[in-house]
């Protein structure tokens, strides 16, 4: 259908001038056409030079708008390799003139207008992907790739990020990128396959990005994980594995809209898919409440965009009342929520809000509004780009300036500035009350002895100043309301007031918790659902320094960041048992971070896990340089090379629970150096020992700020008969002639923590090289399975609750994984990896699956009973948020569905491991790995 007939809407000139010139230069165009575009010529000298140029080409583009553009985008298909980057910039100039006309007469909506310049970025970003890696193929530079490999890229992805993904690019908005490649298609060759998908994705960048008569669009491959370091092209392993461990808020708020654009879009949609549960959690995440405040507030303090809103330099984007705004509202809103619920997971904005509407967790009516508001705003936003096509968000400074957007907005100046300023101000008044708190509520009746409790608080420390007092009156409905949901009040009345008389100080605390009504409820959580955690928070009340701080709710910074972090918090400390003590304040904020985090739904077991072992990690790294450096202080430099930590058990593994000791074992080598040389010289051997005794106490011993950890040396070669630390030549020589099958099972998880470098990497190729060897015996199965029974005789299951004791429960499922990690030789650490390593070898995919499937149910109820209680998890005892906080991490509806499930999955697991150790069905092709019978 022709532009004329179904024009509803045009600009007004700003510069007749420029408008009568098009027209003297332009004609034979209907009369509705030629009066939009000469007022569009009027306004913008950017549009008016596209028409100039593109003459011969308009008359086909206004005859039918969106044939036009189905033959701009098909004609590119034809294109070389040479005449692609010349096409691309033609097409470019046509698809913006195109979508400019219109949107300017109103042909099409917002979603068209964008719609169209993104499947323009689309068209480019494949095409250009494809035939380069053609060219690539071409070179012999891509592995064992054939020419038909260029029509999917080789397996090489561009994932479509921002406005990109969600088909909103705006008029001259530029585009998020990440590229990956499938490292599976080029198993053994994958590093000479990323050389090649680098140089193609510079050549991408250049194509699409380089200005000579114009451009296709700006091309930006910063969001690719760790960007500051990492290559323009990433294996999508990599990428996943940075996901996993190191992956943070804003990233995944990033990938609600990622969708592949380019290239293999089955490999991009397969990895899209991997990232399901580091983008949707499972619970409800109303820590992305916080983090989508505090961006909104760093934002604003970067740009300098406080204050009241005025039209002139208002930022139509980050500006208060923009268009981030109402995305902020949205995607904050999807991770809250879109984990359970699936269908909240849409890329778009307006289909975003539509769904939350929906579902019940936006009013229809607000997103109705806001729906209204961001499309003129994106109008806006397009008019102010359209000018002089720059990639600008900001009214003019001027009021001639903001005159000309009036005019293309066709509106007088007046009423412009009303509607613009009124729209800006409706934004914000709807958006800014999701992140501030609401007003208080009244409290609920209270009985003489809670009355008794809290007439105490007015005379706490952290209620003595008017300020305080001032903010902790509104507070102080809302938590006694909060009380009320407990399953206990009373209980956890009492503990509330014991963290309350723990405060040092009040203002700033009671400020976080009025900017976050959420951390009301995390402390009455606390209170009502885990006593012990409460017990501990109000011995410790310290620990809520690192809330106050800040950085209480940011994302987890890893084991180098928190190394770094807690050398820094030692180094001004005085002496020695100064800095130990300062470790034990540290360590027990970052802990209590790490249950609050587990407790609230913000992280699940295994991530708690993980972070448990990157705290611990980063411990005993810390701590045996401390204690190092104190011993060579007195006794001189380590003799010879130095030695070795190593992590064993679930540290080993980097999965620990609230409660976890550190089971370790000390490696030196000497090389022949016979004592140290220092103040008071020792002997190497007591040197060592000596040293590995020092660890164990600064890790141990009770001072006035607790302890760090318990510590298990019992791994080490002999046990508890051997010396305490091992020299590099008797742990490779006990290890290969005298171990014991438990000793080369306990190795599959070994990692070294802390040490000589060298040394640590002569470690792990030992360790690598003694597994694959040893796993080839006679009688593994065997003497697993009489270990496995003293095991199950010593340590039986305490009662259908237990999650690690028994058959078929945690100890069981990790003795099957290690024993199949040693019979593949294989040098994986986790029961994950160690039972993938086996599986289809040594075991049934099926029972592999049962064991997998048992572990993961086990170790969520493992970990959230360890949060709760020191002792066996009984869930009548629990009260009801501690039993919804058991249901809720193991994903069963009530406590009989979970024993339900539970005893399945137990019982499976149970019959797998039976079948694993069977020696008479598996024969005696493998076994015993030392000299010994068990």
């Amino acid at each position: 259908m022709s532009l004329a007939n179904r024009i509803t809407r045009q600009p007004i000139a700003f510069d007749s001038a420029a408008a009568a010139d098009l027209r003297a230069s332009l004609p034979g165009f209907a009369p509705e056409v030629m009066g939009l575009m000469s007022a569009t010529a009027g306004c913008s000298p950017y549009l008016r030079d596209l028409m100039l140029r593109e003459v011969d080409w308009l008359p086909e583009a206004v005859a039918d708008p969106e044939a036009a553009l189905k033959v701009v985008l098909a004609d590119l298909g034809d294109l070389g390799t040479d005449e692609l980057a010349p096409g691309l910039r033609q097409a470019k100039r046509r698809v913006a003139l195109l979508s400019a006309i219109c949107d300017l007469g109103g042909v099409w909506p917002l979603e068209e207008v964008t719609g169209a310049l993104t499947r323009l970025a689309d068209r480019a970003v494949h095409l250009t992907l494809t035939r380069l890696v053609g060219d690539e193929i071409r070179r012999g530079k891509l592995p064992g790739a054939v020419p038909e490999d260029a029509a999917s890229a080789g397996g090489m992805v561009a994932l479509a990020m921002g406005k990109m993904g969600a088909g909103e690019l705006n008029y001259s908005s530029d585009i998020d990128l990440i590229c990956l490649f499938d490292d599976q298609r080029y198993p053994g060759e994958a590093q000479e396959a990323r050389a090649a998908f680098i140089r193609v994705a510079r050549k991408m960048t250049s194509i699409l990005s380089d200005v000579t008569d114009g451009y296709v669009f700006r091309s930006d491959l910063r969001l690719r994980p760790d960007a500051s370091v990492t290559p323009v092209c990433l294996s999508m392993a990599a990428a996943e594995a940075y996901y996993e461990a190191e992956g943070r808020t804003w990233e995944r708020a990033a990938y609600i809209k990622a969708r592949p654009c380019g290239g293999d879009l089955a490999a991009g949609a397969r990895f899209l898919k991997t990232l399901t549960p580091f983008v949707w959690r499972k619970h409800l995440d109303f820590v992305a409440i916080q983090d989508a405040h505090d961006m909104r507030l760093r934002i604003r303090d970067h740009r300098g965009l406080h204050g009241p809103i005025s039209i002139e330099g208002h930022n139509m984007k980050l500006g208060a009342g923009g268009i981030r705004e109402i995305e902020f509202f949205t995607q904050t809103r999807q991770l809250i929520a879109g984990g359970r619920d699936p269908e909240l997971r849409d890329r778009t904005t307006v289909g975003g809000l539509a769904a939350l509407a929906a579902k019940g967790w936006v009013p229809p009516e607000v997103a109705d509004e806001l729906t209204a508001l961001y499309r003129a705003h994106r109008e806006v936003e397009h008019r102010l780009q359209m000018v002089n096509d720059a990639q600008t968000h900001q009214m003019p400074a001027t009021a001639e300036g903001v005159a000309r957007i009036a005019a293309f907005c066709g509106q007088t100046e007046a009423d412009f500035r009303r509607d613009l300023l009124d729209r800006l101000q409706r934004t914000d008044r709807l958006t800014e009350g999701f992140f501030s708190p609401g007003a208080a509520e009244d409290g609920p009746e209270l009985s003489d002895a809670a009355r008794a409790i809290t007439k105490r608080w007015e005379g706490y420390p952290a209620l003595r100043s008017d300020r305080a007092q001032a903010i902790f009156r509104r507070l102080r409905p809302r938590f006694l309301r909060e009380l009320t949901r407990a399953a206990n009040p009373d209980e956890a009345l009492v503990a509330l007031d014991g963290f309350l008389a723990g405060l040092p100080s009040g203002v700033q605390i009671f400020a976080l918790f009025e900017a976050n009504p959420t951390l009301i409820e995390l402390i009455v959580d606390i209170a009502g659902s885990a006593p012990g955690l409460a017990r501990y928070l109000s011995r410790n009340a310290a620990v809520l320094d690192g809330v106050i701080g800040g950085s209480f709710w940011g994302d987890w910074p890893g084991g180098a960041v928190l190394r770094a972090d807690l050398a820094s918090r030692l180094a001004p400390a005085a002496d020695y048992e100064a800095r130990l003590d300062a470790a034990r304040r540290w360590m027990k904020e970052w802990h209590f971070r790490v249950g609050v985090h587990h407790l609230r739904g913000l992280i699940d077991g295994f991530e708690a896990a993980k972070q448990y072992a990157d705290l611990a990690e980063a411990v005993v790294a810390v701590i045996w340089d401390v204690a190092s450096a104190d011993f060579a202080r007195k006794h001189g430099p380590m003799p010879g090379r130095g030695a070795v930590v190593l992590g064993m058990g679930s540290l080993g593994a980097a999965r620990l629970n609230a409660g976890s000791d550190l089971d370790l074992i000390v490696i030196y080598d000497a090389e022949g150096v016979e004592t140290s040389e220092g103040p008071r010289p020792l002997a190497t051997r007591p040197y060592y020992a000596r040293l590995t005794q020092a660890l164990v106490t600064a890790l141990t011993a009770q001072m006035p700020e607790g302890r760090l950890y318990e510590v298990d040396m019992r791994l080490r070669p002999s046990g508890r008969q051997g010396p305490v630390a091992t020299s590099l030549q008797s742990f490779t020589s006990y290890q290969e002639t005298e171990a014991w099958t438990w000793e080369h099972l306990a190795l599959t998880r070994a990692r070294v923590l802390a040490g000589e470098a060298t040394l640590g990497g002569e470690v792990e190729t030992f360790r690598r090289s003694i597994l694959q060897a040893k796993g080839q015996g006679a009688k593994v199965r065997a003497d697993v399975a009489a270990m496995r029974a003293r095991v199950q005789a010593a340590k039986p299951a305490q009662g259908a609750w237990d999650a690690k004791n028994g058959a078929g429960r945690i100890m069981d499922i990790e003795l099957a994984a290690q024993t199949l990690a040693l019979l593949a030789g294989s040098p994986a650490r986790s029961v994950e990896r160690q039972i993938a390593a086996g599986a289809g070898l040594h075991m049934p995919d099926s029972d592999a699956q049962a064991l997998l499937g048992a572990y993961r149910m086990l170790w969520r109820l493992h970990a959230a009973s360890r949060l709760l209680t020191d002792g066996a998890l009984d869930m009548d005892s629990l009260g009801e948020g501690g039993r919804a906080f058991v249901l809720r991490e193991t994903g069963a509806s009530d406590a009989a569905t979970l024993t339900a499930n539970l005893g399945a999955a137990v019982a499976l697991a149970a019959a797998a491991v039976d079948r694993l150790v069977d020696v008479a069905r598996n024969g005696d092709k493998d076994g015993e790995t030392g000299n010994g019978t068990g």
